[in-house]
């Protein structure tokens, strides 16, 4: 049987942390192995929110292979084509936006993994396989095991909903958007409200009984990430290359003004 390497995956089914970096700036593939060296265990290439490319997400997937990092696309919407056609070029994993119901999910499931889970059509050999051309029973068994479906939970009726889509096949990961859950919710940026707190306990509750794991996104203020990560948070997103370079590039001019006025 064919293996794929899934480091978050992996990191994840031992109960540790999977941290992620979400791409908005980066276009070229030696993000990956900025990635390996920072210690990140998956690439969050957000199409939602960047004007990438198909193609450039493509070779940043397939980048991410080789650098021992986990790629994972967040795409910009629904329609199966979005999805499928990164899946086919490398990405082990898709992130879907604003999923409120289980049948929402249910649909999504379908739509990228391979009969008898789901419809998505074959493609021939892929890149998560080294393209090598294994029999189609083994390729497509071992692409549907290791391919990550996140859903994103970033309204309060879709927290309401969480257990009934963590009870969905092929849902494996149940993200928080906390930004635009707190917009939701008419609090935003507020991430130690109490409602935000329950909408946490709420998740991890529904993870906990249908094995499946609790994601965080959003939050980057240190005590509150500590709280939420405690409380279960295991797929975490630490940051993007945008925040980071924000927050270097602007230690790095106060340093050197206070040097020399």
């Amino acid at each position: 049987m064919p293996t794929i390497p899934n480091k978050a995956r992996e990191r994840l089914e031992a109960g540790h942390l999977a941290l992620g970096m979400g791409l908005r700036q980066a276009r070229t593939v030696d993000i990956g192995r900025a990635l390996a060296a920072c210690g990140y265990d998956w690439a969050f290439i957000d199409m939602e929110h960047n004007t990438m490319s198909i193609d450039t997400a493509a070779q940043i997937a397939v980048a991410c292979h080789d650098a021992g990092v986990t790629p994972i696309v967040r795409v910009p919407g629904y329609e199966h084509y979005l999805a499928t056609r990164l899946l086919d070029a490398g990405a082990m994993g898709i992130v879907f936006p604003h999923v409120d119901t289980a049948e929402h999910a249910r649909q999504l499931v379908s739509n990228c993994k391979y009969p008898p889970m789901g419809h998505r059509s074959l493609g021939g050999p892929v890149a998560q396989l080294g393209f090598r051309p294994y029999p189609r029973a083994e390729s497509t068994e071992a692409v549907n095991r290791e391919t990550m479906l996140v859903m994103m939970l970033e309204t309060p009726g879709a927290i309401d909903n969480a257990d009934a889509i963590a009870a969905v096949p092929g849902v494996d990961i149940l993200l928080i958007g906390t930004n635009d859950l707190t917009l939701e919710m008419g609090i935003p940026g507020r991430y130690d409200e109490p409602r935000v707190v329950r909408a946490y306990e709420t998740v991890m509750a529904a993870c906990k009984r249908h094995d499946k794991h609790l994601g965080m996104g959003g939050i980057y203020d240190h005590p509150n990430m500590e709280r939420y990560i405690r409380m279960g948070a295991r797929f975490v997103l630490g940051g993007s290359d945008l925040t980071f370079i924000m927050t270097g590039g602007a230690a790095r001019a106060e340093f050197l003004r206070s040097v020399h006025p």
